[in-house]
């Protein structure tokens, strides 16, 4: 039977006793901040079985594309998968053990034909109920297996949710795969068992801090590899040789000049290329892009691991996009966001591969030298440094550093490579760091139990409120007086605290014997607005009644900007393509910046469609409204969700037109009407990674601003050339050339000056310790063309060296030469160089044979010759007459 017959007969049964076929989610789990991938079908299901929405039926059935990080290293060995696809049956408060257990029998036995003599099945220690199920379907004692929570009890997808014992069905592919024992069975650690189906039996809610509650009601969570069960059904001795696999390990085999097969160590590579590019492909296609965090260095890193193992096979050019390219054609029917974003997905691992193979000889024989000092040092790791180097420097993930090294039974320094990441982190973190009166803001922990701010900025931006609590630092105060900054909390409040890439309110609070200026806001992760603020008057207590009013025009220039980041999604969507998504935003009063995916960059013209196609749609004046729905109606509506974002159940969709151009999850502040941005404007656009671009952009206000200033800048350059608008750019075209014309002519005059020069220096060259020298002061000649004096000098006077000063724009420059022979036997024009500018209160330096430094004070200039010539004396005194 092929994978596809057995995914369709798998949907098929679970359909025809009463299931709902739901398709695969993302493998990127949205609104779900345990996950850093989808790791299982319970996945989508997981809202269902705490009660947190309601299914659409109690019956569920899915196929879930899945992806785990735990067993990277082991990719290769047979069996160990990152990538896969689960099959799955779910009740919702329906059916529980009885059904689970006999319908599973029934599918493996009578619709996989597996024999029944060659299935053990496990259960948990004390879940008697399980055991007696299975016997009543035929399978003896001896074969039904009890084991602990180690092996038998599943956790939750993440730190918390639903949990419960579980019960397996193993596969014995006979004791030529076994090790013999007389206790080998199911979970023995020699291959001969394999698991090929896991019912949890779903009956607690796992706390993040352990505990465990009963669910409402128990939930069947059940979970299929597809790729071992069509090794178990076709028995295949690993899942590389079923349909789902094979096709593309003889494509790998075939660019390789290898045959799959005749080396251990060669097929080894050829799996782990393989099923790294089924996984890249598909975290590509669900919008994950290379990055050095979080789901973006997991992929960066087996496409790098791939790509370091088709290295050994022979495969030195890129080869990878070949390969997820055959992947999207054998899986593209059953999953067709891979065909829809094909060319995404070839061109982020195109460019990924380049980029990493520019270094790869480099990095592994860096790799290669650590190992060999490591072992002549009698070490048995490499030093954290020196691994986050490698990583910093070259692209090394530290996995792969620690998979090449533990070749040669080396290993590394984790700790001490995670202290030196965290060290380049804090360097960041510091260089981005907020100053100002915003500094003393406070800590989330000085915030915890405080109750949330209610937020009525949408509606209005001036509203009474009461001081709930003030901070400076980490301390809470009773008062505040004028002059004092601190943090204020209100019981209300109309400000927007930055947040979702829109930045903070400014604004003021009022009371009777006091005003505050509030500096900048910011929302903290449990929605309590924190006022940054200095005190302008009088005296601030908590409990005191201020309004709290928000500068209006600053607010209605940061809600033009953020309605204009939906009609650029919307702009880029309908011009490049669906696959485009939004990866990030600032939005601020003066200008916003949009980051996005996209391979490739954006032409002049494209820029101009995009910039023509949202000022239409401003002109339009098309209508902005909000509305608010469950985050499954939304998405089911079209609404397009921030990547990477957490939501709640109830979400905040914004809709621009009527029908629709743009429909959202938006938290943010927006205009009423597309016409009151007035006119959208790109700035630049520009490459910030792999497949990620950012335009930058001003509308409303700013736009005017930008217009105005580029017609005053075009009005005064059509003044200074005498003409008018029109006919400005043939102007500056003519004058272009003829100030060519001029270069040329002055350039040729400072050669024709220079070759008179050299004749007059070649009469002062003077000799010190028998070495020719030319030290002058000289005008009017640029340095291009005293570097081709200094060459022409030195052909004509053989070794020689040769120092020139002169002022440029009122600041002394130095440059010195000195012939390589000389340079050679210790002379060096740097040194010489920067004790020259030294006189003149400046620096610099540079090579032993050329180097250039400048200075500030010009009067100084013969006196820094003069010291040129001691250093020149020094030199040939101490290094030539050795």
């Amino acid at each position: 039977m092929t994978s596809n017959e057995i995914r369709d007969l798998y949907l098929s049964f679970f359909q025809d006793r009463g299931h709902s076929i739901l398709p695969s989610s993302s493998l990127v789990p949205h609104g779900d901040p345990t996950l850093l991938f989808t790791t299982a079908g319970m996945v989508q299901i997981k809202p269902y079985f705490l009660g947190h929405q309601t299914p659409p039926n109690v019956r569920l059935v899915t196929c879930q594309k899945c992806f785990r990080t735990t067993d990277v290293e082991s990719v290769g060995d047979g069996t160990h998968l990152t990538f896969f696809e689960m099959l799955g049956n779910f009740s919702v408060g329906d059916y529980f053990k009885k059904e689970a257990i006999a319908w599973a029998w029934e599918f493996v036995t009578d619709y996989l034909h597996l024999e029944p003599s060659r299935l053990w099945a496990s259960v948990y220690l004390d879940d008697d109920e399980a055991f007696a199920l299975w016997e009543e379907t035929g399978v003896p004692a001896d074969k039904i297996w009890r084991f602990d929570e180690k092996d038998n009890f599943w956790g939750p997808a993440g730190d918390s949710g639903p949990c419960g014992p579980c019960s397996e069905l193993h596969y014995d592919r006979g004791p030529a795969y076994g090790c013999n024992s007389a206790t080998c069975g199911p979970n023995c650690d020699c291959g001969r068992f394999v698991e090929i189906w896991n019912l949890v039996f779903t009956q607690f809610d796992q706390k993040p801090d352990g505990s465990r509650v009963p669910l409402p009601k128990p939930n069947i969570d059940t979970g299929m590899g597809l790729e071992r069960v069509v090794a178990a059904v076709n028995k295949t001795d690993s899942v590389y040789e079923t349909d789902l696999f094979a096709d593309i390990i003889a494509l790998v085999a075939s660019v390789s000049g290898l045959r799959y097969g005749d080396a251990e160590d060669a097929d080894k590579a050829m799996r782990i290329v393989v099923e790294h590019s089924r996984g890249m492909a598909f975290l590509i296609a669900d919008g994950v892009l290379p990055t050095n965090e979080g789901r973006g260095y997991v992929l960066r890193r087996i496409l790098r691991r791939a790509s370091l193992f088709g290295r050994r096979i022979g495969l030195d050019a890129p080869f990878l996009a070949g390969i997820a390219d055959a992947v999207i054609t054998q899986m593209g029917t059953v999953y067709p966001e891979l065909v829809e974003h094909r060319r995404l997905v070839l061109d982020v691992i195109q460019a990924e591969e380049q980029r990493f193979m520019a270094t790869l000889d480099t990095g592994v024989g860096i790799v290669d030298y650590l190992v060999d000092r490591a072992v002549a040092s009698g070490r048995d790791t490499l030093s954290g440094d020196d691994v986050f180097r490698l990583y910093d420097t070259y692209g090394f993930p530290r996995e792969l550093t620690a998979e090449v090294a533990g070749e040669r039974r080396i290993g590394i320094d984790v700790a001490g490579f995670e202290a030196a990441l965290e060290r380049q982190r804090e360097k960041g973190r510091t260089s981005h760091a907020f100053h100002g009166s915003a500094a003393a803001s406070a800590s989330l922990q000085s915030l915890a139990g405080t109750q949330p701010t209610e937020f009525l900025g949408y509606e209005s931006l001036a509203v009474e409120a009461t001081v709930t609590a003030m901070l400076q630092g980490e301390e809470m105060v009773e008062a505040a007086v004028e002059g004092d900054a601190v943090d204020i909390l209100l019981d209300r409040s109309p400000f927007y605290g930055e947040m979702g890439g829109q930045t903070g309110d400014r604004g003021r609070l009022s009371g009777s014997s006091v005003d505050v200026d509030v500096i900048w806001t910011r929302r903290t992760p449990s929605d309590v607005i924190v006022h940054m603020s200095r005190i302008t008057r009088g005296e601030l207590r908590p409990g005191d009644t201020v309004i709290a009013q928000v500068e209006e025009s600053r607010r209605w220039d940061i809600a033009r900007n953020h309605t204009a980041t939906h009609l650029l999604q919307a702009a880029l969507r309908a011009t490049l393509g669906q696959q485009v998504s939004q990866r990030g935003s600032l939005v601020e009063p003066e200008r916003f910046r949009f980051d996005f995916s996209w391979m490739g960059s954006l032409d002049k013209s494209g820029l101009e469609q995009i910039e023509q196609w949202v000022n239409e749609k401003i002109r339009a004046d098309l209508p902005v409204s909000v509305r608010y729905a469950s985050y499954d109606e939304a998405l089911q509506a079209g609404a397009i969700a921030l990547f990477d974002e957490k939501y709640g159940d109830e979400v905040r969709v914004v809709t621009v037109g009527d029908p629709p151009i743009s429909t959202e999850l938006c938290g943010g502040t927006h205009v009423n009407a597309t016409g009151q941005l007035g006119v959208f404007l790109v700035l630049s656009e520009s490459s910030i990674g792999t497949g990620l671009r950012r335009i930058e952009a001003v509308t409303g206000r700013a736009a005017e601003d930008l217009i105005r200033q580029r017609a005053h800048t075009i009005d005064a350059i059509a003044e200074q050339l005498g003409t008018n608008t029109v006919d400005i750019r043939e102007r500056v075209a003519g004058a272009v050339e003829e100030i060519d014309i001029l270069r040329r002519r002055v350039g040729s005059l400072e050669r024709q000056l220079a070759a008179l020069t050299v004749e007059t220096l070649m009469d002062r060259a003077i000799v010190i310790a028998g070495v020719q020298t030319v030290i002058s002061r000289v005008n009017g000649l640029s340095m291009n063309v005293l570097r081709e004096m200094g060459d022409v000098l030195r052909d004509r006077l053989g070794d020689s060296v040769t120092v020139f000063g002169l002022v440029e724009q009122g600041r002394p420059i130095f440059l010195v030469m000195a012939s390589p022979s000389l340079a050679s036997r210790g002379l060096h024009a740097g040194q010489i160089a920067m004790r020259a500018a030294k006189v003149t209160g400046g620096g610099g330096g540079g090579k032993p044979t050329m180097a250039q430094a400048g200075g500030k004070d010009a009067r100084k200039l013969d006196e820094a010759l003069a010291e040129a010539r001691r250093a020149i004396e020094e030199q040939l005194s101490s290094t030539l007459n050795k």
